[in-house]
């Protein structure tokens, strides 16, 4: 099929993180590329990624230039002049320093969505403080639902922050690029990560709103024993998800528990006995005897797999999800997908 973005041009000046996974997104659904790409390489990213090609960078056109040169800075808005859109990472304030704020572009072209990557947002008292996804998953209050009563919340990967941001940038953008289309008016898409995550923790809110996180009483995400995960006997770990009573049933008869009641599963008062029957039991074998009882069954069930496993799982190989280069490095498809609505 034609990729859906198939003609859009974006131009992207190069940041860390969220704003190039933006960028890579809008690319690998078809739109044209062109980052403005810094002569030399920030120093995070050479610390975190080295010198190794980056895969943020997978399908676009990469133009070094430095817009403090009047010829450079002269060619960046000549693109931005034919693009549709528009993504920068810098804190408020710098692309209007250096002429290509949006005002500036929209004297050139004011059907441009203009996307701005923040981890702030374009205002608020924290809109110039310096950040980064562990700092603004925490001021959501999300962080602190991964963690038990009384114990450290565990850092999360940056897929909960710098990558939620980068998605809801992009979802904003091709939202406002539609309406530009119609309206011939472009608009300014303030991507920043707080409001991701807080959006994205709707769920967690219902949750909250039910008494079953973030309060006094035990949660099924954190104390129950059919939600969670349990080491096994060569040290691997394992994840159970039985939140419905009928695949919490499923668990218990795969296990062999016939003495425990379904019908009781919500009976907080069991659960710290349950849960060390469950430890127990699961620490009695090697995690490949739980894949082969429970996996692919409703129990909810899923290993806790290597990054090098996860691209070796058959159910993944068979999706196409990871790919591996030349160089032995991975790299993951494109998502979400597509099918003709007629197949």
């Amino acid at each position: 099929m034609t990729p859906p973005l198939q003609g859009i041009r974006i131009v992207e000046f190069e940041g860390i993180g969220p704003g190039p996974l933006a960028g890579r997104m809008l690319a690998d659904m078809g739109a044209e590329v062109v980052v403005v790409a810094r002569r030399q390489r920030v120093a995070v990213a050479e610390q975190l990624g080295g010198a190794r090609a980056s895969p943020l960078r997978r399908g676009k056109t990469i133009l070094p230039l430095d817009l403090k040169q009047p010829g450079d800075l002269a060619q960046a808005m000549d693109l931005v002049a034919s693009a549709a859109g528009l993504i920068e990472g810098n804190r408020p304030g710098v692309m209007e320093r250096l002429g290509l704020g949006p005002a500036d572009c929209a004297l050139r072209n004011p059907a441009l969505v203009y996307g701005r990557m923040t981890g702030w947002g374009q205002s608020g008292p924290l809109a110039q403080a310096a950040g980064h996804d562990l700092n603004y998953v925490a001021l959501t209050g999300m962080l602190s639902l991964a963690a038990r009563p009384g114990q450290t919340p565990m850092i999360p990967p940056t897929v909960v922050g710098d990558a939620g941001g980068a998605l809801g940038l992009a979802f904003g953008m091709v939202c406002a690029m539609l309406d530009a289309r119609a309206t011939g008016r472009g608009r300014v898409v303030d991507g920043a990560i707080v409001d991701m995550v807080a959006m994205l923790g709707s769920i967690a809110l219902w949750v909250r709103n039910n008494g079953q996180l973030d309060g006094p009483a035990p949660s099924p995400f954190h104390q129950s024993p059919f939600y969670d995960v349990y080491e096994c006997a060569d040290g691997g770990f394992i994840t159970i998800g039985a939140l419905e009573p009928q695949f919490y049933a499923l668990l218990l008869q795969k296990l062999g528990m016939t003495d425990v009641d379904p019908a009781n599963q919500y009976d907080a008062g069991s659960w710290a006995a349950l849960k060390q029957r469950f430890t127990t039991l699961f620490r009695s074998q090697p995690r490949a005897h739980w894949d082969a009882l429970l996996g692919g069954t409703d129990v909810c069930y899923a290993p806790v797999l290597s990054i090098a496993e996860a691209a070796a799982h058959p159910h993944n190989a068979a999706r196409g999800l990871f790919v591996q280069n030349g160089d032995g490095t991975l790299d993951v498809a494109g998502a979400p997908r597509f099918v003709p609505l007629d197949r």
